[in-house]
């Protein structure tokens, strides 16, 4: 469910980002075109929560009540690399 409501979003974003190409080559006023892609950014937030939260929930869950720590440990180790790779943004 949430992977079809991440889809939706994409394509919404994938919209945007044309409007924002249009603006751009139509020399709409900077600003305006900031506005839009500030709001791409913010859409693109909430589709990588979407995301991240179907991850939790699921693989996430399977490693870390699995057997192998191995796996666990991989796992978590992935979290932490994408929230410092957010932070570096």
């Amino acid at each position: 469910m949430k992977h079809e409501d991440a889809a939706k979003r994409l394509k919404t974003v994938e919209g945007h980002i044309a409007g924002i190409r249009r603006m751009v080559d139509e020399d709409a006023y900077c600003v305006d075109v900031i506005r839009q892609i500030h709001a791409v950014q913010s859409a693109l937030t909430r589709v990588s929560k979407l995301i991240l939260d179907e991850h939790l929930h699921s693989c996430v869950i399977t490693a870390v009540q699995g057997e192998d720590p191995a796996e666990r440990e991989r796992v978590l180790q992935e979290i932490m690399d994408v929230y410092e790779t957010s932070r570096k943004s």
